[in-house]
């Protein structure tokens, strides 16, 4: 199943829930690697992302604002911008580098410079699980700076799913050239069967396949997320839960979510 969203009305900000999955965190201190042998470690793990991190303008456990310098490669390329891979970071540092002190951190990539933080348990947010209830969160706050096209009536988007699919409507970012495929329920997109071959022949980095989730299900919407061009066949196949607070205003985004340490070890070049 994919990723599902949730929103409430009952706070001014769009909170939602999401599902992410399972990526590699590189620690590198004191190494500056060039970008081929990062791919090639990327290669190797051929997870969804590696994120490779590297100490940087006071990345230390002293640091006031620890800073460090963040890049996310896919199995096949670099990429601009990872929200699961940097939630995957922060984990790591907060956890295993940083004293317990330091509650705040920056990144620094080629974009943008990406601020975590810690913060309490979700329990002040609408309809959070039992199993969430007081465990500490990982905030992100990212940019809002793509905009979307629809392209309803003239997107030229193959066959992409093995089935007929019913398509709502179809916006394209201008930045990344992701499509964003809307179907009538967040049912089809759960089931939908993708078409690997023809998704690898869109345009931009990937397809965005998302729909209302069910009445009842506790969440707003189901997203999954497909980048067999960049070696990725399903980004969203894995699971996990994030909420998400939209400032239009500021064209900011905060991430919040979990993140699990499920295997340590240590890499020979």
């Amino acid at each position: 199943m994919g990723p599902h969203a949730r929103l409430s009305m009952d706070e001014p900000e769009l909170v939602t829930r999401q599902l992410v999955n399972l990526d590699a965190v590189t620690w590198l201190p004191g190494v500056d690697a060039p970008a081929e042998w990062l791919q090639s470690v990327a290669a190797e793990f051929n997870v969804s992302q590696t994120a490779f991190l590297f100490p940087r303008d006071g990345g230390s456990s002293s640091s006031s604002t620890p800073r460090f310098r963040l890049r996310w490669f896919s199995p096949t390329t670099e990429v601009p911008l990872c929200g699961h891979g940097t939630l995957a970071s922060a984990h790591f540092l907060f956890t295993a580098v940083l004293p317990k002190q330091h509650d705040v951190i920056e990144f620094v990539t080629e974009s943008w410079i990406l601020t975590a933080r810690k913060v309490p348990g979700a329990s002040s947010r609408p309809r959070v699980t039992e199993e969430e209830q007081g465990k500490p969160f990982i905030e992100l706050d990212f940019p809002t700076s793509d905009v979307f096209v629809d392209c309803s009536s003239t997107h030229e988007l193959p066959s992409i799913f093995l089935k007929a699919t019913p398509i709502v409507g179809v916006h394209r970012a201008a930045t990344t050239d992701d499509f964003i495929v809307e179907l009538s329920s967040g049912e089809e997109v759960a089931d939908v069967l993708p078409n690997l071959e023809q998704l690898k022949k869109c345009a931009g980095r990937g397809v965005i396949v998302t729909g209302q989730a069910p009445p009842g299900s506790g969440y707003d919407f189901f997203s999954r997320f497909f980048a067999p061009k960049k070696g990725v066949d399903e980004v969203s196949k894995r699971t996990g839960t994030l909420y998400l607070e939209l400032d239009a205003a500021n064209r900011r985004v905060k991430i919040q979510g979990q993140a699990i340490t499920v295997m340590v070890g240590t890499l020979l070049a």
